[in-house]
């Protein structure tokens, strides 16, 4: 009797548990974006999701910049730089 209630127990924490992993991350993917940034003569173009339009667009703009820029200060100069282009793309 005591193994059947444990088990119980370890499915209902399992659930619970499920359960607020589903509800706190269902809405991380809730915008996207794709932004292309030209940096010192070189392009780069990438697609990022996130909870909301502003954090979606500054994911994008960082991993475009990681490609094309070098070193600290080279990235955060492309960063600051103004987009070639912003696209809002459909969520998932």
């Amino acid at each position: 009797m005591f193994k059947s209630k444990g088990l119980w127990i370890v499915l209902a924490f399992g659930a619970a548990f499920l359960a607020v992993m589903y509800t706190s991350t269902r809405n991380l993917t809730a915008h996207r974006v794709e932004v292309c940034m030209e940096f010192n003569g070189r392009e780069a173009c990438r697609t990022a999701s996130g909870a909301t339009p502003e954090l979606a667009r500054r994911t994008a703009t960082d991993n475009a910049c990681a490609l094309i820029a070098s070193g600290m200060s080279d990235s955060i100069a492309c960063t600051n730089t103004t987009p070639k282009s912003v696209k809002t793309l459909a969520a998932r």
